[in-house]
């Protein structure tokens, strides 16, 4: 589908007043050609590398300020404070002011993010308001964001605008603590520079998003913080269900796992975190093309594959928390990452085919917001540990998944 700009002889819905209906450009900056959702996916990616390059940066900051692995990895969980609110007030925003606004705000957040968390060697009060602004940021980018790509691949394949917006969250996901933990592992001022490359990439994604189409024309959408179809079977007994498992699983892999075996890599643990994120990330990028060929709308293959996934590398990380192995780790995480790249699929993919257009950004947020409560898991997990062995709690956590992936399977079939 292309756009043309308005002429006095080519009037457009918004030069004679009338608004474009909900997924179509509007505006006078279209730009033409099917890459149009590129910008957008940009602004999305940039505000997931702010997000997830924190990761690996915390095997830095605990020697350094003196933390708990528990306080240290709370200061990773912060990060869904800010989230929570971000995705279900930003989308039902995006739905009434439009999704530009709320993305490139989104963007400019996440760079204020960004600066903050530069001053987190001078205490660890700097961290946690650091992490929340990034939620904040990431709430707003992956609601609106995703809903905006989703309308701006309008014409692609079916399923065209899930993927898209799922590979360029977990893109950032992953490109953001490689370039962090190679920074801090052997660069000068490692709490500070490891921040500048996703201060440069937003600061390029801002002018470029905002050019970019908009798809919801300003005041057409109704200001409620209700979520239309909440209440839908597909939704509350099958969707929800699983979105936890999407983070928590990667978050385990990304950050409790390399915890526990920093004694192991002495002088790299810093690099040994960004690889872990990376594997793990990285899986789920992959997956992505073939998740979106084994979907089916009347079996639930990817919700089958995914949590078979997630419990699978659960049981395998129980393995290398026994063992404390660290290429154990590394081999071990991508196949949570899969897991992560299949029912993250999977989420967005149900609702965006299953939601009505009204419906669409309200039940994006919920979804990813549900999806966040994963990165508790390794704050969780520590905490605990004191009343089990790392192994038997991932060996319980697996058990859990094998529940949810039972209990899924059988609504989704009825």
């Amino acid at each position: 589908m292309t756009t043309t700009r308005p002429t006095a002889s080519s009037p457009t819905a918004d030069s004679v007043g009338r608004p474009a209906g909900p997924g179509r450009p509007t505006g006078t900056d279209q730009t033409a050609g099917a890459g149009r959702w590129l910008a957008a996916g940009l602004a999305v990616c940039t505000v997931g590398w702010g997000a997830n390059q924190f990761a690996p940066l915390l095997l830095l900051y605990r020697p350094r300020l003196g933390l708990s692995a528990a306080i240290v990895e709370a200061t990773f969980g912060m990060y869904a404070l800010g989230l929570m609110p971000g995705l279900l007030v930003a989308g039902r925003l995006s739905d009434r002011i439009g999704r530009r606004p709320v993305v490139v705000f989104a963007v400019a957040l996440s760079m204020a993010g960004g600066a903050v968390l530069m001053l987190g060697s001078h205490g660890v009060g700097w961290l946690f308001a650091g992490r929340v602004i990034m939620g904040v940021a990431s709430g707003c980018a992956f609601s609106a964001g995703s809903a905006w790509i989703k309308e701006l691949s309008e014409g692609a394949a079916a399923g065209a605008g899930a993927r898209r917006a799922s590979a360029a969250m977990t893109l950032g996901f992953g490109l953001g603590p490689l370039a962090a933990g190679m920074l801090a592992q052997w660069a000068p001022a490692p709490t500070v520079l490891p921040y500048l490359p996703q201060l440069g990439l937003a600061a390029a994604a801002l002018p470029l998003a905002a050019r970019t189409p908009e798809t919801v024309p300003p005041g057409t959408g109704p200001w409620t913080l209700r979520v239309h179809g909440l209440g839908a079977p597909w939704f509350l007994r099958v969707v929800l269900p699983v979105a936890p498992w999407v983070f928590g699983s990667a978050a385990i892999a990304m950050v409790y796992l390399p915890g526990l075996v920093t004694d192991r890599v002495p002088g790299i643990a810093v690099l040994f975190g960004a690889l872990a994120a990376l594997c793990t990330a990285l899986s789920g990028v992959l997956v992505q093309p073939l998740a979106r060929r084994l979907a089916h709308p009347d079996r639930p293959r990817l919700l089958l594959i995914g949590m078979s996934l997630v419990t699978a590398g659960l049981l395998l990380e129980a393995l290398a928390a026994g063992v404390r192995q660290p290429a154990l780790v590394l081999l071990t995480a991508p196949v949570l990452g899969a897991g992560y790249g299949f029912t993250l699929v999977f989420g967005l993919a149900e609702v965006q085919r299953r939601a009505r257009p009204a419906e669409l950004a309200g039940l994006t947020a919920v979804f990813q917001a549900a999806t966040y409560l994963g990165f508790a898991a390794p704050f969780l997990l520590s905490v605990l540990h004191r009343y089990a062995s790392a192994s038997t709690l991932l060996l319980i956590t697996a058990a859990l998944a094998a529940v949810t992936l039972a209990g899924a399977n059988r609504q989704a079939r009825r």
